[in-house]
């Protein structure tokens, strides 16, 4: 069986999207499959500094498209797991440069090589999401607990659905338990009831996540990072695993309809 093609896409920018393709990408590969990432935001890429790869890189998915170089030569391997690789976006060209075809080729491709290609979606819902999401077999919808990108990610469900994608799962990101008992953030309950999709992982906020941000260092390569954790349970979970969700609301009923328990 060929590779998994998974599309991580939230509407809004800035609620953690890269970071989290980083994340699930280091967890799968270091769980032992072979994994590779492409960074679908041409002309901004981000993708290799959060990898900590951004000075090895060469060619681009550009440059492999356009067929300048081999699509093996545009794969970086990763520096910690040798079963990781990144497929970088162009700096210096704008996303009229892929078309959606160009995404599904590139991927049919790739499928033979790897078990998991996982696609970094810009923000916003024009070309660039468009070409994101042409080759997915499945898509992640990330979103903060804040109204703005709930709303953003409620247009973004839409919008898979009616391009026949099927109803993607929901990760929460950055959820703060503190704040959503002072009322001063959604619960996962509340988004969840908003949103109405699948949840597949809540990713608590975490300072160690920017740390291992701007030090190209994932947080799911840190054992005792509880954001971590929570990426690493959410790649299990994509690859069929039941795992426990990590109870980080007590005292709500979210976790007795998340385990099924009255």
């Amino acid at each position: 069986m060929g590779a998994q093609v998974i599309t991580i896409t939230s509407g809004k920018g800035g609620v953690g999207k890269t970071t989290a393709v980083a994340n699930l990408a280091v967890a799968l590969a270091a769980d032992g499959a072979r994994v590779v990432c492409i960074d679908g935001d041409i002309g901004l890429r981000n993708l290799d500094v959060v990898m900590g790869l951004e000075n090895r890189i060469v060619y681009d998915v550009v440059d492999a498209i356009e067929g300048r170089c081999r699509l093996r030569q545009a794969m970086i391997r990763d520096k910690r797991l040798p079963e990781l690789y990144l497929i970088p976006a162009a700096q210096t060209r704008d996303k009229s440069a892929v078309t959606p075809s160009d995404m599904i080729r590139l991927c049919n491709e790739l499928r033979t090589e790897v078990d998991w290609v996982l696609i970094d979606s810009p923000a916003g819902i024009e070309r660039g999401f468009k070409n994101s999401i042409a080759a997915a077999d499945r898509v992640l919808v990330l979103t903060n607990p804040e109204v703005s990108a709930v709303r953003d990610a409620d247009r973004v469900i839409g919008i898979l659905e009616a391009e026949e994608k099927g109803t993607p799962s929901l990760i929460i990101n950055r959820l703060n338990p503190v704040m959503v008992k002072q009322h001063d953030m959604l619960s996962a309950e509340d988004v969840l009831d908003l949103l109405a999709i699948k949840l597949i992982g809540i990713v608590p906020e975490d300072e160690g996540v920017i740390v291992g941000t701007n030090r190209g260092n994932p947080v799911a390569l840190e054992p005792k990072s509880r954001a971590g954790q929570a990426f690493r349970n959410i790649a299990k979970r994509m690859k069929g695993e039941d795992v426990p969700f990590m109870n980080l609301e007590a005292g709500t009923g979210l976790w007795a309809r998340l385990t099924g328990r009255k």
